[in-house]
């Protein structure tokens, strides 16, 4: 049994402050000397990357749909290991979860901040935007505080509070509806953080300007709020008895290992898996590189943007999400690079891209050439695609064999042509096919957890070591190759 301080930052819907109060909150804990962990239910990839300028630790996702709901108990005692205190920041309303549609069975507000809150019997703090109300806000908050009696509404943080009159009118009706206000924002232009076509710049493309602002959501969050109460309220929350998720354990466990001893990979013929990194490739979970570290390979992550070379002898490439549409023009300047990805690829070296890698492949991104491996038109769209997935392999790849199921999500404001190969990735729900599978590459806009499907991690990682292509039936492996450009 494990007690660890925690507390869930939620709102009624986006747009209310969830993000700049827990920030701010991980910051100013921080500067009070605590080891502080922070976490983001859902597939958000770049609330985290302002949590780990907060934190200093990397950063965490807890998503029931992604890896499921037996192991956000388990990821979370694993990622805030060592911590004192714990912030999780929360998606969209309290209640909002995945699309019944999506998860067909389950029950209303799957995968919600609601949820999670439940599954890690964390106090839920409500963050309220109070700049055009009065006493309906204590309307609202007892709303949400009686919605759902498994979950605990703790107390409200306001936002936005226009001045000493507005505030006082506002405590005066919580207190009176028994709501602790634990908090008062007001009104700031001061502190603000960038938003285009896919949400808030991630921090990663304004490191210095994004630490002074986390740096000032620390002061204006102490200043704001009552800490020790924060941290008396962290602390009602109850032991932990689930065990910490562990990579090797996971990969040991993984019912599609047991019958695949081949994937094991001996500790002399150790793999380079490169990963991309930098402002253009942004999108990550954390446990993708402790996986694959578990499974037996050596991580190096490079920036596309400024290394002109892939990490000394790399064997396989992964190419995660992010914003490659938005520095098109720098990635075609590096050519001593693509080039390098381009004969990686036909060397017949593992290459796994998500979404912004999809696109780096293609031959050209809004008409500018990029690496060409994969003989594709990119470019972007006025339309969002968005949503979860559920996801079949169509056909055997580095990261799962035909007809296994996976679940993973699409984030993206761009289209390829053709959507998917002569040898598709994989076949949704919908029964829509998607994706690239050419020889040792897989190419698709589906993100996946790989805590969801760990076996992703030892295949890709069997097929990176330096032998292995001396293992694959060279029938088969001509024929998948004929989808790579030569």
């Amino acid at each position: 049994m494990v007690a660890l301080p925690r507390l869930v930052i939620a709102a009624p819907a986006s747009g209310c402050g969830k993000t700049t109060v827990a920030c701010g909150l991980m910051a100013a804990l921080r500067a009070r000397g605590l080891a502080v962990s922070g976490h983001k239910i859902g597939p958000d990839y770049i609330d985290p990357g302002y949590h780990a300028l907060a934190t200093g630790r990397p950063p965490r996702n807890l998503d029931p749909f992604l890896s499921g709901e037996e192991l956000i108990a388990p990821l979370f005692r694993h990622g805030a290991a060592g911590a004192q205190v714990a912030v999780i920041e929360g998606v969209m309303g309290l209640f909002d979860g995945a699309d019944p549609v999506t998860v067909p069975g389950q029950e209303p507000g799957f995968g919600s901040t609601a949820h999670v809150a439940r599954l890690l019997g964390a106090p839920v703090l409500l963050v309220l935007d109070a700049a055009r109300t009065g006493r309906s806000v204590a309307a609202l908050a007892a709303g949400f505080a009686a919605f759902d009696q498994r979950i605990d509404v703790a107390g409200v943080i306001l936002n936005r509070v226009g001045s000493d009159r507005h505030e006082r009118l506002l405590r005066q009706a919580l207190t009176e509806s028994g709501i602790a206000v634990l908090g008062a924002i007001r009104r700031t232009e001061a502190i603000t953080t960038p938003s285009r076509h896919l949400g808030l710049i991630p921090a990663a493309e304004r490191a210095a300007v994004a630490a002074q602002a986390i740096t000032r959501l620390g002061d204006l969050i102490a200043a704001s709020c009552d800490l020790d109460a924060l941290l008396a309220l962290a602390r009602r929350a109850p032991d932990l008895a689930a065990p910490a998720w562990d990579p090797a354990t996971a990969l040991a466990a993984a019912p599609a290992l047991a019958a695949a001893p081949d994937l094991a990979v001996p500790a002399a013929r150790q793999p380079v898996v490169a990963i991309a990194g930098g402002a253009a490739f942004t999108f990550g979970y954390t446990e993708q590189a402790e996986l694959l570290e578990a499974a037996g390979a050596r991580v190096v992550s490079f920036d596309p943007l400024h290394d002109e070379d892939l990490p000394a002898a790399t064997t396989g490439l992964i190419l995660g999400g992010g914003f490659p549409e938005v520095h098109a023009a720098e990635l075609t300047a590096n050519e001593r690079l693509r080039e390098q990805v381009s004969t990686l690829a036909r060397r017949g070296a593992p290459v796994a891209a998500e979404c912004a890698g999809l696109l780096y492949l293609a031959r050209s991104l809004d008409g500018q050439p990029m690496c060409g491996v994969l003989d594709l038109a990119a470019a972007m769209t006025a339309t969002l695609t968005l949503g979860y997935r559920h996801a079949v392999a169509m056909h055997d790849s580095v990261l799962a064999r035909a007809g296994e199921q996976v679940r993973g999500h699409e984030f993206h404001r761009t289209s390829v042509v053709p959507a998917h190969g002569a040898q598709a990735a994989w076949r949704f729900g919908s029964g829509e096919l998607e994706g690239h599978v050419a020889g040792s590459v897989i190419a698709s806009y589906l993100h996946t957890h790989w805590t969801g499907h760990p076996a992703a991690a030892a295949r890709f990682t069997a097929a990176a070591t330096p032998d292995a292509a001396s293992r694959l039936d060279a029938a088969s492996a001509s024929v998948a190759m004929k989808g790579v450009r030569a």
